[in-house]
């Protein structure tokens, strides 16, 4: 797993000269459409980290439900122990995964609180 993203700084928009950072101020009118800042908007490595941890957790699922209908139909020689190592971690990524996404949502409804 790559864990650049811990190493790296990011950057918000500073939109009023009293938030701290040293990003340019950019000016944000109400009414303005935010499609065309997302598309020239480059992907934040916390974001790529996140999908890409979505991408494996989602390639150990694909790889369990393979290998489980492999010793069910009986068409390759499958040890019943790699079948339910599989089976043990796609169940263990996907239990992190759904964590991960309970403790973004907590954090975010704790920030939306308090503004």
């Amino acid at each position: 797993m790559n864990m650049n993203f811990l190493t790296s700084t990011m950057e918000l928009t500073r939109t009023d000269p009293a938030h701290i950072g040293t990003a340019p101020l950019t000016s944000v009118q109400p009414g303005n459409s935010t499609s065309e800042t997302k598309s020239t908007k480059k992907k934040s490595d916390f974001e790529n980290f996140l999908l890409s941890a979505m991408d494996q957790m989602n390639a150990q699922q694909l790889e369990s439900s393979k290998m489980s209908e492999k010793i069910l139909t009986g068409e390759e020689d499958i040890d019943i122990h790699d079948v339910t190592t599989a089976m043990a971690k796609a169940q263990m990524s996907l239990s992190l995964a759904q964590t991960v996404i309970d403790r973004i949502i907590s954090g975010w409804n704790e920030l939306s609180t308090t503004r």
